[in-house]
């Protein structure tokens, strides 16, 4: 753990026992400082101000804080310096607050350690910044940081891209190796007890996911509603798609064979169908009552899976769509019936009229 304090010290601290490691004069001027560690790398990277308030950039070995690897005086002005370092292409951001620009550093292993590469110009002072995780950059932009700027004169928080140019549209691998994925290496216990492991990494390619969650854990009478709810659901669905193809002629004018056949054919309901589908059909008629009663007291108790969360909103939206789909279809089998019957209708009056 490095920290910077106002007697002018950088320490490096055991964040286990509290013990001070290290420690040295960072800074010679009296105002604020700031630091932040190079990665795994060793060293530790701080900004402040000169004996004469020149703003200064400092690269330090963690072992050894009594002389700088590397100084570099900035510029004069007044406002302080925020580093932001990126371990994954190992770039340094330094943005001044109240300034309005961002400049950035490439961070070698050799002296001088750190290179100027360029800036980030704009006309708009920031009152600080903040940053996205690794893991929400625009791969596909070649975005490798993102800040988010909060403007000094004005109530806003505007999001500032660092795109590196890019003909190709494919994934860059150079630019995007294994990030941290937001998962923990160790417990609290194991960290405690000494325990050191390097941190968890995830893939930045496109379609590459880490679960962070953890499974949910459902109780006995939870799991019985929503197996119910599944099981009504899904009677309803196969009641609702099941075809029923009308026959408009009149009883009076049908066949004897074609009365008896319907009359047989209707001691098995369309819902009696559906029962046996699913295993619970019985021919006796209170328990069938029994078994509707028991379906709308299942609604009415809202054993229906109540979407919670964005996907099942998104699987809810999508299974709404293909009833109304499967509806239009019916509605639209039933329209071409009908328009069949009145020019049935419409041949059998010209018919009779010729005679």
């Amino acid at each position: 753990l490095a920290t910077t304090c106002k007697d002018k010290k950088l320490r490096i601290i055991d964040p286990r026992t509290g013990f001070v490691i290290s420690e040295g004069i960072c800074h010679a001027g009296t105002r604020s400082s700031k630091v932040a560690y190079l990665g795994g790398s060793g060293r530790v990277v701080t900004t402040g101000f000169s004996r004469h308030s020149d703003r200064q950039v400092s690269v330090w070995n963690d072992d050894n804080l009594a002389v700088p690897l590397h100084e570099e005086t900035i510029d004069s002005s007044s406002g302080v310096i925020f580093p932001y370092y990126d371990s994954d292409t190992n770039i340094l951001y330094l943005a001044g607050k109240g300034d309005g620009n961002i400049r950035y550093y490439e961070m070698v292993d050799q002296a001088p350690y750190i290179h100027f590469l360029s800036q980030f110009i704009s006309g708009s002072p920031q009152r600080g910044l903040g940053f996205m995780p690794k893991r929400g950059c625009d791969v596909s932009q070649c975005e490798i940081f993102r800040f988010f700027k909060l403007h000094a004169t004005r109530g806003m928080c505007e999001p500032v891209s660092m795109i590196v140019p890019r003909k190709s549209d494919q994934f860059q691998e150079d630019l995007y190796p294994d990030t941290a994925a937001p998962v923990p290496a160790l417990t609290a216990g194991d960290w405690q007890n000494g325990i050191n492991r390097p941190p968890v990494y995830m893939s930045m390619k496109t379609g590459v996911t880490v679960c962070t969650h953890k499974p949910k854990a459902f109780k006995g009478n939870e799991l019985s509603r929503s197996a119910t709810a599944d099981n009504n659901y899904r009677m309803k669905f196969a009641f609702l798609s099941t075809q029923t193809v009308p026959d408009y002629r009149p009883l009076d004018l049908l066949p004897e064979s074609e009365k008896s056949q319907k009359t047989s054919n209707n001691q098995s309901t369309k819902f009696q169908q559906i029962q046996q589908m699913f295993g619970n059909y019985t021919n006796q008629g209170d328990i069938i009552n029994e078994d509707i009663m028991t379906l709308k007291i299942s609604d009415h108790n809202g054993y229906e899976e109540i979407p919670k969360t964005e996907y099942q909103l998104q699987r809810a939206y999508l299974r709404q769509g293909e009833e109304l789909k499967l509806l239009r279809k019916q509605l639209a089998s039933r329209d071409r019936q009908i328009k069949d019957l009145e020019q049935l209708v419409a041949k059998l009056q010209a018919h009779r009229k010729h005679k």
